[in-house]
């Protein structure tokens, strides 16, 4: 403490920032180790392991292969009958969104609503041309009446004088955009023997690539393709010296060149908190190449703006004295638990370990104004909300909201998880993110739908069925 202290001193009246504290370079083996230059001078460190995969010949398929020996006349071949693509359940994904002037966002989703539990990894209920209508005025309350200091009726003066009030007539409002989505989406299971499908793991500010440890080992292992970089400034990557280089667009764009260099024809993206924003970026930059994404305590569906009142806009030299309290201030709000094993833990994910500067800088350049609730609503992939009960950062009601505005959202309550969740209850969020990962929309009950299809759809009913308080046993 004594010495950071000193340190910022230091650096208060040389004018320079300390450069103590530095991206560190990782203990682990070079293998699975990338260094990719997505702009000149700009290096990030990637994580990318490519499993040996074994080709997996089940009875079924074996029978199949005999039989096309036998008789190919079509002009097939038998490597065609092996090829592990999955075809998929195909959904379509059509909703209206209205925004008014007062505020007020109407979502009426007209194609296939999917109600599902992805717990146990069941399979999706679809109801088509089913009617979902939300009104959303940022959890405001709406007065009742539609004059807000109505004035009482006069008395009459006699009972046979008295008339019956005429309804209170309500102004028509005037939308002030409308967007309209009508799109076919085709979801299906993703295995780790498929050489079509590959995970993005991106973390949030503060963090690194070690943080997903657990999950790249798991994952890896399982089959899948796995690639993890390390943000500017964080990990092993490089730090530019330069505040411009942390804004919300310029990581944007170096996301962007690692999802083009690396993508596949299935992409599945995993975020955490800040790297929650970077994924839903990609999802909607590339519709067609995004197959599902999971948002880790990632927060509401609101436009990005940072804070003026906030401590992270303190010079350098200032948070670099106060950076032991920082450090154990995250340790205090980001894991539910504050012992040996987790200070342990966020020494070996190398998280929380960036200069000043850079802290400075991410926070300050947090700003996306187009990442609002409609951006989100836009939204036709699956995804999984995964939150952390004793979350310090991100309130429950943030994460309730945004399955509110999605259109394929499965909320995932972990009840012994906080903000680093992923470390902390490794094996239920690995189980959970498997089962999702597999899961595939039962289309066969297509036909047994509700016969009203214009019926009307509680949103809260909905979420309440999607949402999930009992964490995956261990």
């Amino acid at each position: 403490m004594l010495t950071s202290i000193t340190e910022g001193i230091l650096c208060c009246l040389t004018g320079k920032a300390a450069s103590l504290v530095l991206p560190l370079e990782s203990s682990e083996p070079s293998d699975g180790f990338e260094f990719v230059e997505v702009k000149p001078g700009r290096v990030l460190r990637v994580r990318h392991i490519i499993p040996e995969r074994q080709p997996v010949v089940t009875e079924e398929q074996v029978a199949g292969k005999e039989k096309m020996d036998g008789d190919c006349d079509d002009g097939s071949s038998p490597e065609d009958f092996n090829n592990e693509s999955s075809t998929g359940s195909s959904v379509h994904c059509k909703r209206k969104i209205t925004v008014y002037r007062n505020g007020q966002l109407v979502i009426e989703n007209l194609g296939d609503v999917l109600h599902s539990e992805i717990l146990q990894c069941q399979d999706g209920d679809l109801e088509p041309c089913s009617t979902v209508e939300v009104e959303l005025a940022d959890y405001k309350e709406m007065p009742s009446s539609p004059d807000p200091n109505p004035v009482p009726p006069p008395v009459p003066p006699s009972l046979g004088e008295q008339k019956p009030a005429p309804p209170p007539r309500r102004r028509r409002r005037k939308p002030k955009r409308t967007v309209v989505i009508d799109s076919k989406r085709v979801i299906s299971s993703c295995k780790g023997t498929h050489s079509d499908v590959a995970l993005f793991f991106v973390h949030g500010v503060g963090g690194s690539l070690d943080i997903w440890s657990s999950q790249l080992d798991f994952f890896s292992r399982l089959g899948y393709e796995v690639i993890a970089p390390d943000l500017a400034g964080h990990g092993a990557s490089k730090t530019p010296q330069i505040a411009a280089a942390y804004t919300f667009y310029a990581l944007a764009e170096d996301l962007r060149a690692i999802f083009k260099r690396y993508a596949r024809k299935r992409n599945i993206l995993i975020g955490h908190s800040y790297g929650v924003s970077f994924c839903t970026f990609l999802a909607h930059e590339y519709p067609d190449l995004v197959h599902k994404v999971v948002m880790i305590n990632g927060g509401g569906p609101t436009a990005l703006e940072p804070s003026l009142c906030s401590i992270f806009q303190l010079p350098s030299c200032v948070l670099h004295c106060l950076s032991p309290c920082l450090a154990w201030s995250f340790l205090k709000a980001g894991f539910a638990r504050q012992g040996a094993k987790e200070k342990q833990l966020l020494k070996q994910g190398n998280a929380f370990n960036v200069s000043p500067f850079v802290l400075r800088a991410m926070m300050s350049g947090q700003y996306w104004p187009e990442g609002d609730e409609v951006y989100h609503a836009e939204l036709t992939v699956p995804i999984l909300l995964v939150h952390g009960m004793c979350d310090k950062f991100v309130p429950m009601d943030e994460d309730q909201r945004m399955a509110e505005i999605l259109l394929f959202a499965f909320l995932k309550v972990i009840e012994e998880g906080s903000h680093m969740v992923m470390m902390e209850c490794p094996d239920t969020v690995n189980t959970l993110l498997h089962e999702f990962f597999l899961w595939e929309p039962d289309m066969s009950r297509k036909d047994i739908s509700k016969t009203d299809t214009e019926k009307t759809v509680s949103l809260s009913d909905t979420l309440h069925t999607l949402k999930i308080n009992k964490p995956v046993d261990k």
